[in-house]
Formats: C-alpha cells, sequence, structure tokens
C-alpha cells in the first residue's frame, strides 16, 4: 500500500483541502494493492474522506512524476492528468542528505560556533588578567617609590643609621629584649653572655 504526503494539491487549477478543516496538507493513502480502487485522503485533525477521482493507480502515477528534491531549497512537484483534468501539486519534502547538512552549518552557526567563541575569550581572559593585574601592580609600586623618591628630595634627603637596630616585636622577658645579660663579679669586670632564653635575639617566638 503506498500514502503520499500532500503540502498542497489543485484539481483543475482549484485547491483541493480536507472538506472539514479546509487543511491544505493532507495524506493520500491507498488502502488496496488494486489500482483502481480510490484512495482516502486524512488531514492532521484526523478527518478522513474517500479523495474521489484519485486511485491507487493515480498514487503511483504522482510518485512517479514529481520532481524530487536534491537541495534544501527544492520543492517536490508533481503533474498528472486524470479524464483530462490535471492535477498538481507539491509533496511534502523527505530528507535529504543536503538537509542535514543544512542543519548541521545552522547548529555550528548558532550553537557550537557561539559556544567555542565564547570558551575562548574566557581562556584568553584566564590568561591576560594576571598579567594586567601584575602590571597594575607594577605601576602602583613604581609612582609609589617615585612619590618617596620625590618626597625626599623635597625634604633635604636622609641617611639612614648603620648603628640603627629596630625594636624587638615580641622581647624577651628574661633580657628585656638585649639578647645578652651583664654578670657582675670582683674579680673580673663586666662580663656579657648570651641569653639562654632567646638565644642572642631578644626575641621570643
Amino acid at each position: 500500500m503506498l500514502t503520499l504526503k500532500i503540502q498542497q494539491m489543485t484539481i483543475g487549477g482549484a485547491p483541493y483541502t480536507c472538506p472539514e478543516c479546509h487543511s491544505a496538507a493532507f495524506t493520500l493513502d491507498a488502502g488496496s494493492f488494486i489500482d483502481a480502487m480510490p484512495v482516502r485522503g486524512n488531514c492532521w485533525q484526523s478527518h478522513s474522506w474517500e479523495a474521489v477521482p484519485i486511485t491507487g493507480g493515480d498514487l503511483k502515477r504522482i510518485k512517479a512524476a514529481s520532481t524530487g528534491r536534491q537541495r534544501p531549497e527544492d520543492a517536490d512537484l508533481f503533474e498528472i492528468t486524470i479524464g483530462g483534468v490535471l492535477i498538481a501539486g507539491e509533496l511534502h519534502p523527505d530528507l535529504t542528505p543536503e538537509d542535514v547538512k543544512a542543519a548541521g552549518r545552522i547548529y555550528w552557526q548558532k550553537l557550537i560556533k557561539p559556544a567555542l567563541r565564547k570558551h575562548k575569550r574566557q581562556a584568553v581572559r584566564a590568561v591576560t588578567r594576571p598579567v594586567k593585574q601584575a602590571a597594575r601592580r607594577g605601576v602602583a609600586a613604581a609612582q609609589a617609590t617615585a612619590l618617596e623618591a620625590a618626597w625626599t628630595a623635597q625634604a633635604g634627603g636622609y641617611e639612614t643609621d648603620p648603628d640603627y637596630q629596630p625594636e624587638p616585636i615580641n622581647p624577651c622577658p628574661a633580657c628585656n629584649g638585649k639578647g645578652t645579660h651583664t654578670i657582675d663579679t670582683r674579680i673580673h669586670t663586666a662580663t656579657h653572655v648570651r641569653c639562654s632564653v632567646c638565644h642572642g635575639t631578644g626575641e621570643i617566638d
């Protein structure tokens, strides 16, 4: 049995549609292997009717006369004559390899390619952001150094004391942060010994 999906059809130049809902798209179904038996029309709203004067043999003629589709933009057209009346129309397009390729191109251009471009931008930002931040920090440090030099020049400059030692942060309680103990004896002059608590650092952890 043969079924044709009709996109649109005319009989004698007049549109042929579903008698109930006037849908232009429907199927023509041959319910028998006998070519002389009439076929039935069925639309997408489940309406069914006897599609006189088309028979099962006419469906075969329509199928043989259809132009087919080679490219996505092609229409599958047909024309036959039944009793001197021209029946013409368009079959519902079947999927072709070119349709698959076109769908793949659309999928690539609309979905995959933008997603890849987005991930590429994210990867570039992940590499360049630390570099830019380090550069900004470097500029800030250079500016701070320049400001300090300018302030020193305006203040007349200064020189550090080579003997200066900073105060301990956590002074040792045993030596009061000095790092040594002074021992006075009657035999010898004052003797300095290293503090055994802080080991001479003047600080404790």
